[in-house]
């Protein structure tokens, strides 16, 4: 990752909602500051976190920057979270056995 910790970008809802935003296509910050009622600034600075942690990727197309997601550092994340599932699977199938050898 080229100097962000994608945890951290991750952790704003702001930052969330960009990628959500993304999701549908590259788009200019004129479009993504829109739907925030945030400054076209402030959007800019959450995706500058963004394009620190590789989430989004950033091009000039005429006058404007275009940002367009990467999903791939998200699997750090998916990983992190799929040791969560199964940890709480294990611990839920023993509730249930325990449970059931009580009756």
């Amino acid at each position: 990752m080229p100097g962000g910790d994608v945890f951290l970008a991750i952790a704003s809802p702001v930052r969330r909602a960009l990628l959500d935003t993304l999701r549908q296509g590259p788009a200019p910050v004129r479009d993504l500051a829109a739907d925030f009622s945030i400054s076209r600034p402030a959007v800019s600075q959450h995706l500058r976190v963004l394009r620190l942690a590789d989430l989004v990727s950033e091009s000039q197309v005429g006058r404007e920057h275009q940002y367009r997601l990467n999903p791939e550092p998200l699997q750090d994340v998916r990983a992190w979270v799929t040791s969560y599932e199964r940890f709480w699977k294990e611990r839920l199938i023993g509730l249930r056995d325990l449970l059931d050898s009580g009756r």
